[in-house]
């Protein structure tokens, strides 16, 4: 038994920051943040949150090829910046969509890489027959996590949410590969708010703080590994996949994971112009994106590529139904 994607939502804020806007408050310009990053604008949460943003693109979802909430019997929602502690937001989106059937929680830490390992967790469940029908989530508002003095990560981050339905099928079961490395962690890092003595904690240590250039070569030699390493396992070649839809990070990061693959472009799809990095929930929308516009046909293949916190990366096949 395997499962394959059954509709697909992403829900982004009205409110976008172009790089214009950005200028007016750290020292940067459009030109260098295009330049380096590929980013033009990201979408900025106003009244929305983490659990809002999540049920939106759940419950469009749902509607793409008509499931009902009632189906659905695992929540799982791939988030570092839930606005809830306790309920969990996927307990919260079960709530709002009325999926009384579903035994829902959280995967946080994986960060950029948490719809990857969202998608293998909710495919292992349905795999073992324990469920049979998961809608999988990656929800972010990287906003209240970011630093909007520092120009080396207030120019990446957007918010955003996408949302993946799976439902369990006869057909091939694709074997997923996941690592994680916590030697490197202090690469990309976030301290919790929530200590007993804040005080002693910097501020600027409780946002998000990365090491750009060891990010790059980590993703840039990590990616292309992996994606080969799915290739390897499950016998296929680049030219059985169509698509490969890596976390939306930096566009020079996807030009070297192509370029190190001896792939085209044109098979690497990016929207980060349009949101910056979304981290778990980048995947899902760039997929919903796909799917409404016509892109996906059945029968293609799809990689799907995670890099992230921990640090940790992860790839799997995904053949569209």
């Amino acid at each position: 038994m395997t499962a394959v994607i059954h509709g697909t939502g992403s829900y982004t804020p009205s409110y976008a920051m172009d790089n214009n806007d950005l200028a007016k408050i750290v020292e940067t310009s459009d030109e260098w943040i295009r330049e380096r990053t590929g980013v033009i604008r990201r979408h900025i949460i106003q009244e929305e949150t983490t659990v809002s943003m999540a049920a939106e693109a759940a419950r469009l979802a749902l509607e793409d090829r008509g499931t009902r909430p009632e189906d659905i019997d695992l929540i799982l929602v791939a988030t570092i910046s839930s606005d809830v502690i306790l309920p969990c937001a996927a307990c919260c989106v079960q709530k709002a969509i009325g999926a009384v059937n579903a035994t829902c929680f959280d995967l946080g830490g994986a960060a950029c890489s948490g719809f990857v390992f969202a998608y293998n967790t909710a495919m292992a469940y349905i795999a073992s027959g324990m469920y049979n029908c998961a809608l999988v989530i990656g929800s972010e508002s990287l906003s209240t996590l970011t630093n909007w003095q520092d120009r080396g990560t207030c120019i990446l981050f957007g918010d955003g949410a996408g949302a993946a339905v799976l439902k369990a099928a006869n057909g091939r079961m694709y074997q997923s590969v996941t690592h994680s490395d916590g030697r490197k962690g202090d690469a990309l890092t976030c301290k919790s708010r929530y200590v007993k003595d804040r005080k002693s904690l910097p501020e600027e240590e409780t946002y998000i703080q990365m090491d750009g250039q060891a990010v790059f070569k980590f993703a840039a030699r990590r990616v292309p590994e992996v994606i080969r390493e799915v290739l390897d396992i499950n016998e296929l070649s680049t030219q059985d996949i169509d698509y490969y839809v890596l976390h939306q990070a930096n566009k020079r990061i996807v030009e070297a994971v192509a370029k190190r693959l001896g792939e085209d472009m044109e098979k690497f799809p990016m929207n980060l112009q349009e949101y910056g990095n979304t981290s778990s929930a980048s995947i899902p929308i760039l997929l919903d994106e796909m799917n409404r516009d016509g892109r996906l046909k059945k029968g293609q293949r799809i990689i799907i590529s995670g890099f992230g916190a921990g640090l940790s990366w992860g790839a799997s096949v995904l053949e569209w139904q």
